[in-house]
């Protein structure tokens, strides 16, 4: 076989690769509210979410997957090593902050690894300093903040529609109602997550020559990618799991059902415009909110202090690794 068709498919196959740890990585922020309100046992939920994790190229358009391949990085300087030094750097960032338990956003280790080995290779006129990038750097900020405030204000609304009604009923009815905002927000993880991945593949294919005309995901990229996203999800990344269902505030299925509910919808909107949001921070913001919510004490602030300290260190990191990715890459493709 050719070697330039052989690396071509060790790249597809790491990018995939990276879109598995994703799913696994990221598997805490669709299931671990279930869990830790007893909705479903651990290995139920993990099967309900990667189905819906899955299903969701059915239901939104690629923007996402167009951003991230043409809108980081101009594609004119991207190749082989560039795309391995970023998906590198993004990998080495998930399995580290998997490893310690801290919920960090495999997103914006994605965007960190292709900034961090497109500098690498072209300096830094290979950024694009357009309104895809500055939009994706402010939703960083604003994501969580969302998340935040609209599960505050959901979790309100639902206090008083049902402050009349017996706690025990109220949170036995709003448990059943989680299995349509669990459902929700894992199509919405589903849809901005692997779309990243998705990106990264196409614009490979066209810097190698497979693919001519117009920006565009075949296909066979698309089914790949979700399926590596669903069958990461599926094996579930417990040590984060642990932290997000139990470590951050205690929740009741009411507050549940308002965190999955306001992630959702800033996931769908993120979506629908093409923005690469993180569904970690924006699902994390709407947990805090949901504890604020009763009383600012609810909410463990020294362990979310640790979360932020992750995720303003995400974007340097897996840049920095990535940069070292890229030069080792270089010397054998």
């Amino acid at each position: 076989m050719d070697h330039a068709i052989l690396i071509m498919a060790f790249l597809v196959v790491v990018a995939l690769i990276f879109d598995f740890m994703n799913g696994f990585h990221d598997a805490a922020n669709s299931i671990a509210l279930m869990v830790s309100t007893r909705l479903l046992t651990p290995q139920a939920a993990v099967v309900w979410a990667a189905f819906f994790n899955f299903s969701a190229f059915l239901f939104f358009g690629l923007h996402v997957a167009d951003t991230v391949g043409k809108g980081i990085i101009d594609p004119n300087i991207v190749n082989n090593a560039v795309i391995f030094g970023a998906l590198i750097g993004a990998i080495a960032w998930n399995i580290i902050t998997w490893w310690f338990g801290i919920p960090s956003s495999s997103s914006h280790a994605l965007i960190g690894g292709l900034l961090g080995a497109g500098v690498a290779h072209a300096g830094t006129k290979g950024i694009i300093l357009g309104t895809k990038l500055i939009t994706t750097g402010v939703a960083i900020v604003l994501s969580p903040l969302f998340g935040m405030l609209l599960a505050m204000l959901l979790s309100v609304i639902v206090l008083w529609l049902f402050q009349k009604s017996s706690p025990y009923k109220t949170e036995n009815r709003f448990n059943k109602m989680q299995f349509i905002s669990s459902s929700l927000f894992s199509l919405g993880h589903g849809a901005n997550d692997a779309q990243k991945t998705m990106g990264i593949i196409t614009v490979l294919l066209f810097a190698n020559g497979y693919l001519q005309g117009d920006f565009h995901v075949p296909f066979w990229v698309v089914i790949s990618c979700q399926l590596a996203m669903g069958l990461g999800t599926l094996m579930g990344g417990w040590r984060i799991v642990r932290t997000m269902g139990m470590g951050i505030t205690k929740v009741r299925p009411t507050g549940a059902f308002c965190a999955q509910t306001s992630g959702s919808i800033a996931l769908f909107l993120a979506t629908s415009f093409g923005i690469p949001v993180s569904t970690t921070h924006t699902i994390t913001g709407a947990i805090v909110g949901v504890g604020v919510s009763r009383r600012a004490s609810a909410v463990r602030w020294g362990l979310a202090s640790r979360i932020v300290w992750a995720w303003v260190l995400t974007i340097p990191c897996a840049g920095l690794m990535a940069a070292i990715g890229y030069h080792l890459g270089r010397s054998f493709m």
